[in-house]
């Protein structure tokens, strides 16, 4: 595993950082014991960054984290949850220094610990960005002891662009992966002129770019591949990165052929993102120990060359943007 510095924070993390809302809910059913043994793996094979909300499962993803921590000792990682999502209605005057605090509190029991290493606002309406006050509720609570850092995860890159105009603001998460490479256009060249750390979720577009997947895939009900494709109940941009499930499967064949033959495509995925040098680290999902330990694998491989960098692009610029480009 290698390490890169998370932006301005000082702290260093893994590349390949744990993704843990497979193990709160929302993929199907993930028994505890394969949750415990998926973050488990992930840390023995060097991982030092865990990303969690607290709407996962309802605490579930947290409260797991806490406990395999608790059990391992030593030295720990650096934990990153978000907030605001537990809102009902999700309104933008819900973000709030009361609720806020009050969500931040309840993460403080779930991950048992009495400081968090990170809250990021948990893709927040549009207008939240544009209320200053939202932004120094939470330097509020860096300065009773409750956080360390704040940041934000954004559905768009206008989003981004926007929170980094705060100086407060330590962190961005995006959907940045083959399907999806608008980030890098303009908003990873701010956020390291800024210092601001990126983290990339979404990096397998929820599955398809392991290659594992064809039309007669089924998912289960509590699944958002079966439940979210059309954005029924959170950003369609979430689910399969917005694309269209037969087109997308039909571009994966196009990738397939440039994957070596040595690596999988889920890790050749990963090693794409971590070309660049803005990204602070990428959140693959796990359900298994065997998953957690391919993703890690996503560090170690050999750089992707130049021309394959080129076809890469290309195939995104003629069969994938013109469905998701200017629209995240």
């Amino acid at each position: 595993m290698k390490y890169r510095e998370f932006g301005r924070t000082g702290r260093s993390v893994s590349e390949i950082g744990f993704g843990a809302w497979a193990i709160g809910g929302s993929w199907g059913d993930v028994s505890e014991a394969d949750a415990r043994a998926a973050l488990n793996a992930a840390l023995d094979a060097g991982t030092t960054f865990i990303d969690t909300a607290d709407i996962y499962g309802d605490g579930r993803s947290e409260r797991i984290i806490a406990d395999v921590l608790k059990a391992r000792g030593g030295e720990r990682p650096f934990v990153a949850t978000k907030t605001g999502r537990r809102l009902s209605p999700h309104a933008s005057e819900g973000y709030n220094k009361d609720n806020l605090t009050s969500f931040v509190d309840r993460s403080l029991e779930n991950l048992a610990t009495d400081c968090l290493d990170l809250v990021q606002l948990h893709c927040p309406p549009t207008e939240v960005y544009y209320r200053p006050d939202v932004f120094e509720a939470l330097e509020s609570l860096i300065k009773v002891g409750k956080i360390r850092n704040y940041g934000v995860s954004v559905e768009k890159v206008e989003e981004g662009l926007k929170a980094i105009e705060y100086p407060g603001v330590a962190s961005i998460q995006i959907i940045y992966n083959i399907f999806r490479q608008r980030p890098a256009d303009l908003f990873f060249r701010e956020a390291k002129r800024r210092g601001v750390a990126v983290i990339v979720r979404v990096p397998l577009a929820s599955g398809l770019l392991t290659g594992k997947m064809n039309a007669q895939t089924t998912f289960a009900a509590d699944d958002h591949r079966a439940f979210n494709r059309n954005g029924e109940a959170f950003d369609k941009g979430e689910t399969f990165s917005g694309v269209p499930y037969d087109v997308a499967l039909q571009v994966v064949e196009d990738i397939r052929r440039l994957v070596p033959g040595d690596v999988t495509m889920a890790q050749f995925a990963l090693r794409w993102i971590l070309m660049n040098e803005a990204v602070s680290t990428v959140i693959p999902g796990a359900k298994n120990a065997d998953q957690a330990n391919a993703n890690a694998l996503g560090s170690s491989i050999g750089e992707i060359s130049p021309s394959t960098m080129e076809e890469l692009k290309a195939i995104y610029e003629n069969r994938i943007a013109p469905h998701v480009h200017q629209l995240w």
